[in-house]
């Protein structure tokens, strides 16, 4: 059973969800909740909101949470790749492919992209198509613009 408690952000209502003190899921209103879930505001969820409020304040670069990834191999290594993307910069999906080893696997790429449980933490807002043009985001483009804007980076 996870525990998700709801917060208020500047790019709308997201709820944060954990299992055992390790954070395992970022949601917001049109994405899918994690199953078996009770709303209860835990230590963790606390300090995961706190870190989310630096973050959106610009004091914040880095998050220092325990995350629990919950994926196939190849998932966890892009969410990984996502991870290690620095504040205020971008990557494409054929970068990370290339990172990882796989250049031809840009489309798996943007799938595991595109399923990342921990949004937000493992930024997968920082990810742009090659041409530069923002792609699908789960909080929708207008968030992902903001916060690549909040960030510097666009």
């Amino acid at each position: 059973m996870k525990n998700a408690f709801f917060y208020k952000t500047p790019i709308g209502e997201i709820g944060i969800a954990e299992k055992d003190g390790f954070i395992t899921n970022v949601f917001f209103g049109r994405t899918v909740k994690p199953e078996n879930y009770i709303v209860k505001e835990t230590p963790v969820l606390k300090q995961a909101n706190a870190q989310l409020e630096e973050y959106f304040s610009c004091n914040r670069k880095i998050f220092d949470l325990p995350f629990l990834l919950e994926g196939t191999e190849f998932e966890k290594n892009v969410w990984n790749a996502l991870f290690e993307i620095p504040f205020g910069e971008t990557r494409t999906y054929k970068q990370i492919a290339e990172k990882l080893g796989k250049p031809n696997a840009c489309r798996a790429v943007g799938r595991a992209n595109g399923l990342n449980p921990i949004s937000l933490f493992f930024p997968c807002h920082r990810v742009i198509g090659t041409n530069g043009k923002l792609t699908g985001y789960a909080g929708g483009l207008e968030a992902k613009q903001l916060l690549l804007e909040m960030e510097g980076a666009l």
